[in-house]
């Protein structure tokens, strides 16, 4: 299922599902989003406090759930990551988000929906978030919006690092790479057979990025996907004494046996570049050494 496409005048529920969010990103956020001539609603908790929290789960969930329930929001932009979409993940009637589904928009901690909605057969979209905007290039700020609107994307990007070449395509799938291994075994883990896998990270230790990547091997993901689309890794840690590969060498050991399509430095992730992706929909993806590409059919 994908969304309905957004047209002008549309309106769009701004809500905080996770850490709190100061007024100054939302205040910013309207503003950028009423200049593409949509309407907003900042939901009735977005700028609460509750300790490391937007409010209380209750609150949280009443937030999300008025936003999914009301017929005249078509969109929902979560506010920000951080923590704590899990826990208002099974609190949530999503019967009627089945009947009319809606664009659920953010990233990090938000993974916890697009993984929710993969599994339910909903498409979402991976993109920036109030708290970014600021921040964030043109082109990112354009991608969301082109997303919602189009539903049609396409990126060609130079690459750092040496890719594994190949010729693939399937639905857009994956997110944070720690939330994604934390859903490793749940309900809420979606089915990874013939899809794009996009991961990114930030903050972490080369060695967790390993270990990450070793349960997503051993519960059968690499087994089944057809690409990877290896986002930003931001603000990687090492230890003393050092783990002894990169991130890219500690990546590519992990697909000696499996031949496919690994493109790195695609534009998103915890970085100003982070360019939308719409999961669920089905891209192409082409990859050579120093070069890749991303087209959504």
């Amino acid at each position: 299922m994908t969304p309905q496409l957004l047209k002008k005048g549309d309106t769009i529920a701004i809500l905080a599902p996770a850490k709190g969010i100061e007024a100054e990103f939302i205040d910013f956020a309207v503003e950028i989003i009423e200049s593409r001539g949509y309407k907003t609603i900042v939901s009735k908790n977005c700028l609460g406090q509750h300790h490391y929290f937007s409010g209380t789960v209750k609150e949280r969930v009443e937030d999300l759930q008025r936003a999914i329930d009301n017929d005249q929001i078509k969109a929902i932009l979560c506010a920000r990551g951080g923590y704590g979409c899990i826990q208002v993940l099974d609190r949530i009637n999503w019967a009627d988000f089945l009947e009319e589904p809606k664009w659920i928009i953010g990233f990090s901690d938000v993974t916890v929906f697009h993984q929710h909605l993969a599994r339910l057969g909903s498409g979402s979209l991976h993109a920036s978030m109030p708290l970014n905007f600021k921040n964030n290039t043109p082109e990112a700020l354009n991608s969301l919006f082109e997303g919602i609107e189009s539903g049609q994307l396409s990126y060609e990007w130079k690459t750092e690092h040496q890719n594994c070449e190949g010729d693939t395509e399937g639905d857009v799938i994956g997110g944070n790479l720690a939330v994604l291994t934390g859903l490793v075994g749940t309900k809420h883990m979606p089915d990874y057979q013939n899809k794009l896998l996009f991961i990114e990270d930030v903050g972490e230790h080369l060695y967790a990025v390993d270990r990450d990547l070793y349960q997503l091997s051993k519960a059968g993901v690499f087994d089944q996907i057809r690409g990877l689309i290896v986002g930003g890794f931001s603000g990687m840690k090492d230890t003393n004494p050092p783990f002894g590969s990169d991130l890219q060498t500690i990546i590519k050991s992990h697909f000696t046996y499996h031949s496919i399509p690994i493109a790195f430095d695609f534009p998103a992730g915890h970085i100003d570049d982070n360019r939308a992706l719409i999961f669920g929909k089905n891209a192409r993806l082409t990859v050579n050494k120093t070069a890749a590409e991303l087209i959504y059919s």
